[in-house]
């Protein structure tokens, strides 16, 4: 699933396309990629609408139209692109929802497993309510961390992925920020020294931020917003690296599963306490 690098790389490829550019028109043959609110009220409320901004909170891109928030999830297969009307695009044949805009352009959310949702709210917080801050923010400070590990006693690499405690981290970047800051994913959350909570705040940060300046990870479906493969996937130190001998130290590098997700680690470099 895209997590928070790969949706900011969408984000910075889409708004040049749309910032300013009027809906004029909605289209969808699967109705259930429109979570809220009906395609019908959807389609009523955002046409003639014109986007005022586009951006992000953790893995939703957040389209600000006059009167509304226009709200996309990737989840596993979502691409969101622009092309003009009368042009293909490679994931044409997985786009189930479209939106007509009054340069002659759509609005393209392609979709092959169909879990990708779409939403349309008059307030923002109605989706994104329950998410935690974001990691790249200045508001994100170390005290922000210390204080919502305290009196948490949870696997850490499952807390990593709770996005009620922070936001747009996700499989790929919470197994880089645990082997940068040298702790094993199996440890308690209660059981991290202040160290080892300044280090994990520090390498979440500039995984993240590694992520974004390398547009991403294609390592499956996703792809930014010109149909062009993102570049984190080269830089990993422990995603996908089982097997292969860790970049620090050679020792062969581990998997097990956390939180059902699949997670690479170094034995050596993150050892167990």
């Amino acid at each position: 699933m895209p997590e928070l690098p790969e949706v900011e790389t969408v984000v910075r490829g889409i708004r040049p396309d749309l910032v300013g550019k009027t809906i004029t028109s909605m289209w969808t043959d699967w109705p259930k990629s429109i979570s809220t609110p009906t395609p019908e009220a959807f389609e009523a409320q955002a046409v003639g609408q014109t986007i005022k901004a586009v951006g992000r909170r953790a893995k939703y891109i957040v389209i600000e139209l006059e009167d509304a928030y226009l709200l996309v999830h990737l989840k596993m297969t979502g691409r969101l692109y622009v092309a003009p009307a009368s042009n293909d695009h490679d994931a044409d044949r997985w786009v189930h929802v479209k939106f007509g805009l009054d340069t002659g352009e759509q609005l393209r959310f392609s979709d092959s497993r169909k879990f990708g949702r779409v939403y349309l709210t008059d307030e923002l917080e109605a989706i994104t309510g329950p998410l935690g801050p974001e990691p790249l923010e200045d508001d994100f400070t170390l005290e922000v961390m210390k204080a919502r590990i305290e009196g948490r006693s949870k696997v850490i690499k499952a807390l990593l992925l709770d996005q009620t405690f922070v936001a747009g981290i996700g499989n790929i970047y919470a197994d880089e920020a645990l082997f940068r800051a040298k702790i094993h994913p199996m440890r308690k959350s209660d059981s991290l020294s202040d160290d080892e909570i300044s280090r994990l705040y520090e390498t979440i940060r500039a995984a993240l931020a590694d992520g974004v300046e390398h547009e991403g990870a294609s390592i499956n479906w996703y792809r930014k917003a010109d149909g062009n493969k993102g570049n984190s996937q080269e830089h990993f130190y422990a995603y996908g690296r089982d097997g292969q001998p860790c970049k620090v130290c050679g020792t062969t590098m581990a998997k097990i599963r956390v939180a059902q997700r699949g997670t690479h680690f170094c034995p050596t470099c993150q050892p167990r306490k």
